[in-house]
């Protein structure tokens, strides 16, 4: 699908909004927002009278701080429930947890980036990486990057992976396309291990991502990719009709 130009206050309120979901304190002055988004403060100031009025911003006056609001819950709730994700992916992404003692994940590909819509915690796991529905990342960052990539014909792979492919680096894919899955061991946070194997659509392209994330060591890692591409596959089965109409 072809976009055309843009609209700058459309594009700016975007921002604004992604910027106060990662925010790590949860919220923001306006100054703050201003700066991080590159926008005048006046701008900042409308922008978010805006979204209050819409209930997709709240302002905590003691604190001169603002956080997203209610309505952005509404509005993600819509679409979880209109997709039937969650629910559709909850016993697939609950028995791979269990069985490897990390966090479960499905990360929905859309707009150029993974979101994460689905998520299961192992129910005994000594430690837990917690990572909250909603939290967007990177397409072609860490596991899941590469996984996604390693699916697509290798004339599409600059498109997530971004510059221009080496042999080498084409030949790593073409053995996590061989494997099934890829791995990451510290690079997303130290200390923290990932595998990520690809959920297709019918057409045999990544319209999702299974990403397994925990303290496992390199040495296990062979073993949770395994089950997380094996998962993967049932779940490009069960999961094709809610993958048909992403955007």
């Amino acid at each position: 699908m072809t976009y055309g130009r843009q609209v700058p206050a459309v594009e700016q309120t975007t921002r604004v909004l992604y910027f106060l979901a990662s925010a790590p304190s949860g919220a923001a002055t306006l100054t703050e927002i201003c700066r991080a988004v590159d926008i005048h403060l006046s701008k900042g100031h409308a922008i978010l009278a805006t979204l209050r009025s819409a209930g997709l911003v709240v302002r905590h006056d003691p604190a001169k701080t603002y956080s997203l609001g209610p309505g952005v819950l509404t509005l993600a709730r819509s679409l979880l429930d209109r997709t039937g994700l969650a629910t559709a992916s909850e016993p697939y992404l609950a028995g791979v947890a269990a069985a490897t003692d990390c966090t479960a994940l499905l990360g929905l590909i859309t707009t150029g980036r993974v979101f994460i819509v689905a998520r299961r915690e192992a129910p005994d796991a000594a430690v837990g990486v917690t990572i909250r529905v909603g939290h967007r990342y990177p397409l072609g960052w860490g596991a899941h990057g590469r996984a996604i990539a390693a699916f697509l014909p290798p004339e599409r792979r600059a498109e997530v992976l971004g510059g221009d492919r080496c042999p080498a680096a084409d030949a790593d894919l073409d053995e996590v396309r061989r494997r099934g899955f890829a791995v990451d061991i510290g690079g997303m946070q130290a200390g923290v291990s990932a595998v990520s194997a690809p959920v297709l659509d019918v057409h045999g392209e990544p319209a999702a991502a299974l990403i397994l994330v925990g303290t496992f060591p390199a040495e296990l890692a062979d073993a949770h990719g395994r089950r997380a591409a094996a998962a993967a596959r049932e779940m490009s089965a069960a999961l094709a009709p809610y993958l048909e109409n992403r955007s």
